[in-house]
């Protein structure tokens, strides 16, 4: 896809996400458009630069650290880049994860994991913005905690001194009808305004939920983020 096919792509998303904001009296200005460049070159994410997009997903955290931080990376000069990791994090990668200093991290989905950042960004000297994923369809195949099992660790997460957990992140089971992921949204919601009224509304300020298909829906229950990938930059360029 070249640069021209990027900003035309861009604006039309960035046009209905002011649409479907306004539509649910929102703020367009209040929800952040997270382009999804996972398996695409960094001259795709080049194109999208030049079209003044600045915040980019990555779902690999070695993609990630090629793709944007590497010294020898085409994106390494760009500064106006802000990177999004939001794909499970491994254990073992959680130190590259840290490395590749992340604007926010989408993905926390277990004790573990966070538990392992928060070491990683203490020694860097570093305090991660993230997000906690929460697998609100009980869908076997998806990541994250539980409703009932973030309820458990909460405190736990909260008292982690260098993570700042700022919301909350689903990915609803895939339906071409994206009125069907509502109620999944829905959900995500609740569980925040349950955790706001606990533990402060500071905290869980962020939903990250809708993609291509489904962002509209997704913004008209609160989504603050939308992580959106093949609407921008096409199918996704595999092997």
């Amino acid at each position: 896809m070249n640069e021209t096919d990027v900003a035309a792509n861009l604006a039309q998303v960035r046009e209905r996400i002011a649409r479907a904001a306004r539509s649910s009296g929102r703020d367009p200005q209040k929800i952040t458009l997270v382009a999804v460049s996972k398996t695409h070159p960094a001259t795709a994410v080049q194109a999208a630069l030049a079209a003044g997009q600045r915040d980019f997903g990555e779902n690999l955290v070695e993609e990630a650290w090629n793709k944007f931080v590497a010294s020898d990376s085409p994106l390494a000069d760009w500064s106006e880049a802000l990177l999004h990791l939001i794909g499970p994090i491994q254990s073992r990668k959680a130190v590259l994860a840290v490395s590749c200093r992340p604007v926010l991290v989408h993905s926390v989905d277990r004790l573990k994991i966070a538990s392992r950042l928060d070491r990683f960004a203490a020694e860097a000297g570093l305090v991660l913005d993230v997000l906690l994923e929460v697998n609100v369809s009980g869908e076997e195949s998806k990541f994250g905690f539980t409703p009932a099992g973030l309820q458990r660790d909460v405190e736990a997460l909260l008292s982690l001194p260098n993570l700042n957990v700022s919301g909350l992140m689903t990915i609803p089971p895939y339906d071409p009808d994206p009125e069907l992921a509502r109620p999944h949204f829905a959900a995500l919601r609740a569980l925040q305004e349950t955790l706001a009224a606990q533990y402060g509304a500071a905290r869980w300020r962020h939903l990250s939920m809708g993609m291509s298909h489904d962002f509209e829906v997704a913004i008209s229950e609160g989504a603050t983020l939308v992580r959106v990938g093949t609407a921008i930059f096409g199918t996704r360029e595999l092997g």
